[in-house]
């Protein structure tokens, strides 16, 4: 745990008692601060005071007596509209923060030479597997990484800190709305496409988040930044512009004059003063697709600018292990190879599987984001059949009326049952590998508690379906 340093003898009402909210209670108490925990969710409120902490309804609560409210990344901070919490806490004069900002604070707080390195990874698609490709690189090359924020543990349940320590943190737009301080050593930015439109008041608002990891860099900092989509595009040409920090754009497509990137599956270093040709990716099992490129160029860069040398780096991503849930290949059998993508909760994240096999039998629906799967449509030729699941079913049926063979399915269990039976039947006539993937395009909570769980069941079904 990293005890939070700033708020001591201060009081902090904690409002959304998950993963983050009951760490960050915990590292605040260690802090040396005192806590008014509260949820509108009676089982969170019970848990809590199973743990001692007090808690307080927050609904009537003398909001005057609180110096910080430190507020659950999942609760609306401006949009569709203010939380109440947020309300009465501005009402107040109290400040809204989240756990990445009271981990920034105490990072600040410390003497020079007992300051960790920060690594801060956001963008739409990507932000899991480079944050957690980061953390294995330098892990592999000796040093110590703590991987977190919004992947595994918060941040603030990590090891606490000291002068050698690397902390490589997966940050949401969502977070990073609740965050001024933090000052990341290399901040990466890997792509923005539209998501979460409707929390951040439209794609400008959207954007204006995931731009806040650049906030506070300088000179000796290092900038990380996609440069294969426009919004990216943009804000790299205008940090460069600012001429403060150390800028590589990466790509996963063209060759640049400075930077990172690949051509053909190939990682080139164009960072110095000669381009240096690093790694094959093609044979990186791990890290397929041209996404996943990007991926890699980015945590590349990101090692290179913490010391790591090119033979090292190079290392990391070739014994990458690769995520759960990320075009993971869960089982092989009579032909078929079954890939669990469940964290593909938009139509962009499963572009990114899709385009990585030339035919497929997919496995998709849930809770539909915006736009649906109209931005798919020229992958749709690659579809050997759609399996439809959740709300989703009948809005996607329309969209692929007449483009691709469909079957509505109750579950996640029938369709990956329905598809193999399809997949087994392809791959024996053809004698080729079948591909059934769940890549949903789509959020699971009309079903599922989230991706992950989804996933679990996917994995689940497929095991008990080859025995």
């Amino acid at each position: 745990m990293i005890p939070v340093k700033g708020f001591e003898g201060k009081r902090v009402a904690v409002f959304g008692l998950g993963r983050t909210g009951l760490t960050a209670a915990r590292a605040l108490l260690a802090g040396g601060a005192s806590v008014a925990l509260w949820d509108e969710k009676p089982a969170a409120r019970e848990a809590a005071l199973a743990e001692g902490f007090e808690v307080v309804d927050l609904n009537s609560a003398d909001w005057t007596q609180f110096d910080a409210l430190m507020q659950s990344p999942g609760v609306p901070l401006t949009h569709p509209q203010p939380h109440w919490t947020v309300t009465k806490a501005k009402a107040a004069g109290v400040e809204v923060l989240g756990d990445i900002e009271l981990f920034a604070r105490t990072v600040n707080a410390a003497p020079d030479h007992k300051r960790p390195k920060i690594v801060a990874i956001t963008g739409t698609n990507g932000k899991s597997t480079t944050t957690a490709l980061i953390g294995h690189i330098l892990t592999s090359a000796g040093k110590d990484a703590r991987i977190g924020g919004n992947i595994g543990l918060g941040v603030l349940g990590l090891d606490d800190m000291h002068g050698g320590a690397v902390y490589v943190l997966e940050v949401s737009s969502y977070q990073l709305d609740l965050t001024s301080s933090l000052k990341p050593n290399v901040s990466i930015i890997l792509n923005i496409t539209p998501d979460h439109l409707d929390r951040h008041g439209g794609m400008e608002g959207y954007v204006a988040a995931k731009r806040r990891v650049l906030l506070n860099q300088g000179v000796g900092d290092t900038a990380i930044v996609g440069v294969d989509d426009n919004w990216c595009q943009r804000i790299c040409t205008e940090i460069t512009a600012a001429n403060r920090r150390t800028i590589w754009p990466v790509s996963a497509g063209r060759a640049m004059g400075r930077g990172v990137y690949v051509l053909q599956g190939v990682l080139y270093d164009a960072t110095g003063d000669r381009v240096v040709e690093v790694v094959d990716l093609t044979n990186a099992k791990s890290l397929p697709g041209r996404h996943n490129w990007q991926n890699a160029a980015a945590a590349y860069g990101a090692v290179r600018a913490l010391g790591v040398s090119i033979e090292d780096a190079a290392e990391g991503l070739m014994t990458f292990p690769g995520l759960v849930h990320r075009m993971e290949t869960v089982a092989i059998s009579d032909g078929v190879r079954f890939v669990n993508d469940s964290k593909a909760t938009n139509a962009d994240a499963a572009r990114q599987a899709m385009s990585s096999y030339p035919r497929f039998f997919w496995i998709a629906g849930g809770v539909p984001k915006s736009g649906g799967i109209e931005p798919l449509t020229d992958l749709f030729g690659r579809v050997a059949k759609t399996y439809l699941v959740g709300e989703a079913a009948e809005a996607f049926a329309t969209t692929l009326d007449g483009k691709a063979e469909l079957m509505r399915c109750n579950s996640v269990q029938e369709a990956a049952a329905a598809a193999f039976e399809d997949a087994k039947q392809e791959a024996a006539s053809t004698g080729r590998e079948a591909v059934v993937l769940l890549s949903p395009a789509c959020a699971s909570f009309d079903q599922f508690p989230d991706f992950e769980v989804r996933g679990e069941a996917f994995r689940t079904a497929v095991l008990g379906l080859i025995g």
